[in-house]
């Protein structure tokens, strides 16, 4: 069986976060700054934990560890399963950018959490005129930044100091999400951190008591995220693209909004053959939260 994550702390919800925040921002005052002499900065994927993060200490430490390990970036774009609409559209980019609060069931506090980020008025010009190369529309909003993206973002970079911009998923397609982060590609030279953020699990619906408890991982957890460890450690992208046909689907993924983003750091990937380094792995509520990074 895999390695379970930290017990969650939920007498006090979002006590663990409380005990992060402080020493964590003060942390993060020190980073140091991407110059063009540290090479472009890395895509990544990662599993982003929804408000249950705030409840789980290791797990926060594990995200913030992994951002300490890179230079600060200049910005930040990012696809999160939270938001499929079509044409590709990009998130509101002024400065404190309201936050989507898409989630239910959870504690009153994370309905009233904040991350105010800078504006992003010319990364968001940027990003247009990359996507919008004459196939495809690109379309800008007043949507803020949904949880995929602003739950975990606001651990990595507790002083919400990096600009950051959401562009939506246009749909599902493996192909097309690898060609939207290939467009992307050349902003991690200007040291923008490109990411593609889902939920390496997602079986939802087959959560059962004895996973709610950390008891529990089910052999379909442990068999795909196997599968996808294996293929990403080969590079294998046309073994990834068959996910449908994977070990333990469909419990794995009912829907597949969480696992294709890895699709979007591939694509802006130097190379999406070359092996990945996994930055973070083990289980939540006995679902994989395999988070990677691409050179």
């Amino acid at each position: 069986m895999s390695a379970m994550s930290s017990p969650f702390d939920t007498a006090v919800p979002g006590a663990a976060f409380d005990a992060f925040i402080g020493p964590a921002r003060d942390t993060a005052s020190g980073r140091r700054p991407w110059s063009p002499t540290d090479g472009p900065m890395p895509a990544i994927y990662l599993s982003h934990g929804a408000p249950p993060l705030y409840d789980d200490g290791g797990w926060m430490r594990d995200l913030f560890g992994w951002a300490h390990r890179m230079p600060q970036p200049r910005a930040i774009v990012i696809v999160s399963a939270h938001w499929e609409s079509a044409p590709l559209t990009l998130s509101a980019p002024e400065e404190g950018t309201p936050l989507v609060y898409d989630f239910g069931g959870f504690a009153p506090r994370y309905y009233t959490m904040t991350y105010a980020t800078p504006d992003a008025t010319t990364l968001a010009d940027r990003v247009a005129g990359l996507l919008g190369d004459g196939t495809e529309q690109v379309h800008r909003s007043a949507r803020g930044l949904d949880h995929g993206a602003w739950v975990p973002l606001s651990v990595m970079y507790p002083n919400a100091d990096v600009p950051v911009l959401q562009v939506s998923m246009p749909d599902e397609d493996p192909e097309r999400l690898m060609r939207i982060g290939a467009r992307l590609r050349e902003l991690r030279h200007e040291g923008v951190l490109v990411v593609g953020s889902g939920f390496m699990t997602h079986g939802l619906p087959f959560l059962t008591r004895d996973m709610l408890r950390g008891d529990a991982v089910p052999g379909w957890t442990d068999d795909f995220d196997a599968w996808v460890a294996d293929a990403l450690a080969h590079g294998d992208v046309e073994e990834l693209r068959r996910f449908r046909d994977a070990p333990g689907m469909p419990y794995a993924h009912p829907t597949a909004e969480h696992y294709v983003p890895l699709f979007v750091a591939l694509g802006a990937a130097t190379d999406p053959e070359a092996p990945v380094r996994t930055e973070i792995d083990g289980m939540m509520w006995g679902l994989s939260r395999r988070s990677f990074s691409l050179a």
